[in-house]
C-alpha cells in the first residue's frame, strides 16, 4: 500500500533558532542528529529521474529502501506516493539492486534532526549547500506548525534536494558527481541560487 508524502520545504539561515522554537513549543525529539548516506539508482535506460520517479537506498540509524512516484504541488505543499521498507543490510541491498539492473547514479549526504509536533514531523536538514526545514503531515497541520515556527510566510521551495543539486551543478559548472560535504567544503552557494525561478 502506498503512503502519501505531504510536506513543505523552507530554506533557513539558522537551524538552531528553529530548534529553540520547537523546544519552546514542547516538540518531541524523535531522532537525534545523524549523518545520512543516500544512493539514488537508475534503470538501464535512465528513465527514472526524467519521469520524476525515485529509487533510493538510505543509511542512517537504520537502512531503508524507498520508491517515490511523481508528485504535485499546491500552495507550496508537495504531495506524492511513497513506498518504503526497512532492510537489514545496506551493502547487500545495494548488491541486490545492481543484480536487478539498477545502478547508482549519484550519492548525497545530509545531517538530519527530527522532531514531532502537532501531528507533524519536522526535520532540520543540514545539506552541503544550505540548511532547510521540512514539515510533513496533513496540509492543515503543516500550516499550523509553520505558524508556530514563525515560518508561515517564508518562501516554500518546490524543488527536491536533487533538483537543487543539479541546478547548482549546472549554474556553478561543477564537475563532481556526488552531493557530499567534502565536495562542497570550499564552495559557497549563493542563497538566490537556491530560491530561483521554479524553486
Amino acid at each position: 500500500m502506498a503512503n502519501v508524502e505531504t510536506e513543505v520545504k523552507i530554506l533557513v539561515d539558522d537551524l538552531n533558532a528553529v530548534a529553540e522554537k520547537l523546544r519552546a513549543h514542547e516538540a518531541v525529539p524523535s531522532a537525534e542528529r545523524v549523518l545520512e548516506r543516500n544512493i539514488r539508482y537508475e534503470d538501464a535506460t535512465g528513465s527514472l529521474t526524467p519521469a520524476g520517479r525515485v529509487l533510493r537506498l538510505r543509511q542512517d540509524s537504520r537502512a531503508r529502501l524507498t520508491y517515490k512516484a511523481p508528485g504535485g504541488s499546491h500552495n507550496g505543499i508537495l504531495s506524492r506516493a511513497e513506498l518504503e521498507v526497512t532492510v537489514s543490510d545496506f551493502a547487500t541491498t545495494d548488491l541486490l539492486l545492481k543484480a536487478l539492473g539498477y545502478q547508482p547514479s549519484w550519492e548525497y549526504q545530509k545531517y538530519r534532526t527530527t522532531y514531532e509536533i502537532n501531528d507533524c514531523e519536522v526535520v532540520l536538514d543540514e545539506m552541503p549547500f544550505g540548511n532547510f526545514v521540512e514539515v510533513e503531515g496533513e496540509p492543515e497541520a503543516i500550516e499550523q506548525t509553520l505558524a508556530l515556527l514563525d515560518l508561515a510566510t517564508a518562501r516554500r521551495i518546490k524543488a527536491s534536494y536533487s533538483d537543487l543539486f543539479f541546478h547548482i551543478k549546472n549554474r556553478m559548472k561543477l564537475d563532481f558527481r556526488d552531493l557530499t560535504f567534502d565536495n562542497f567544503k570550499s564552495l559557497t552557494v549563493p542563497r538566490e541560487m537556491l530560491q530561483g525561478e521554479g524553486f
